[in-house]
């Protein structure tokens, strides 16, 4: 039997602008993340999520990222390399209360450094934050 993603996690990649045909390529994966939403995303985007090597544009890019795994003004500026016009980063980090949490202060000055703005955050879980990051001036974003 087929594993389903959970209402729950459908119902936030839905909200999160997740759509049909969007190609998402996935950065920062490891054995932490949310399975239920990898697989909500899958599902409303109709195909499997594109690997870090993936080199072709991309609609969104599903960036996890943890205090500790780097510099993340970087890695928002390397996701917008092959993210389209109308595309959006969609950054996961650890929730308030988790080990390895990113101050949101963080998140808002890499964003804003990348040439991006956080436009919404939803909480995915007990885990995980997710925060839609969109190009500066998007009204999509």
């Amino acid at each position: 039997m087929e594993a389903t993603a959970s209402a729950g996690a459908r119902a936030l990649a839905d909200r999160l602008g997740l759509v049909d045909d969007q190609i998402v390529q996935e950065v920062g994966w490891d054995d932490d993340v949310n399975d239920d939403f990898r697989l909500a995303v899958e599902e409303a985007i109709g195909s499997p999520l594109e690997e870090e090597d993936y080199t072709g544009p991309v609609d969104v890019c599903m960036l996890w990222f943890r205090e500790g795994d780097g510099d993340l003004t970087d890695d928002c500026v390397d996701a917008l390399v092959g993210l389209e016009d109308d595309g959006f980063v969609l950054l996961l980090t650890p929730a308030m209360r988790q080990e390895l949490h990113v101050d949101q202060a963080e998140v808002e000055e890499a964003a804003r450094t990348a040439g991006l703005q956080a436009h919404s955050s939803v909480a995915l879980d007990e885990n995980w934050l997710a925060t839609r990051l969109g190009r500066t001036g998007s009204r999509k974003g």
